[in-house]
């Protein structure tokens, strides 16, 4: 009679230690799946309010009146526009006090929106390591499921007298069953992270960017009160 070799036998099958690493995998690649859709959407929407901000930031709008609208009680202001808050806040504080020059004016508005940026950046890298972790860590303790099922096979072995393929066959399938769900686990793990990577760094330059030629703006503004 031939062993039955179908995935759901061969789970149910599986020793305990087996069956509790392959749902720790299991349960790693679906949180890990829901992370990375929920981080491509945050991605998509912080490029899509970057482009959003500045084009209405460079459209000639008055810098106070788009503080104004931004820093409505009914608004709630993304990632770029809380930097750009951040800066004009501070900016107008310090050229309302008096004995302030200009060179401090400026200075203060910049490391208030480099604060914000790092806030902006420990947000936005969000469940990132927990990528990395799945991506490093899942292969091994697939291997670790396997190395386990297969050292209970060759065990289970030890009182019989002659083995054959069809009484191991079963036990060190169940077990390469661990190493595949771990790789199922980390190969979409790694991608997303890198991709993920490569756009935050994308997004966060955007950031950087506007913080400079915003800098030049108020460096203007201020020395030509």
């Amino acid at each position: 009679m031939n062993a039955d070799l179908s995935l759901f036998h061969l789970v149910k099958e599986a020793s305990f230690v087996v069956q509790l690493v392959m749902l720790i995998l299991v349960s790693a690649s679906v949180i890990s799946w829901t992370f990375i859709f929920l981080k491509n959407k945050e991605l998509v929407r912080a490029a899509s309010i970057c482009d959003e901000f500045e084009e209405e930031f460079w459209s000639g709008v008055e810098l106070a009146e788009l503080y104004k609208k931004l820093a409505a009680d009914d608004f709630e202001p993304e990632a770029i526009e809380k930097i750009f808050l951040a800066g004009y806040r501070e900016y107008s504080r310090m050229r309302h006090n008096a004995g302030k020059d200009p060179k401090a004016q400026v200075e203060n508005a910049q490391r208030a929106m480099r604060i914000e940026l790092n806030r902006e950046l420990e947000r936005l890298d969000e469940h990132l390591p927990f990528l990395a972790t799945v991506g490093s860590i899942s292969p091994y303790i697939g291997l670790f499921g396997t190395v386990w099922g297969i050292m209970n096979s060759f065990r289970s072995l030890g009182n019989v007298q002659q083995a054959t393929l069809a009484q191991v066959a079963p036990g060190i399938a169940e077990a390469l069953i661990a190493t595949a769900i771990g790789l199922f686990a980390a190969i979409p793990a790694v991608v997303a992270y890198n991709r993920f990577v490569t756009r935050l760094d994308r997004v966060v330059g955007r950031y950087e960017l506007f913080i400079d030629e915003f800098i030049v703006l108020l460096e203007r503004q201020a020395h030509g009160q």
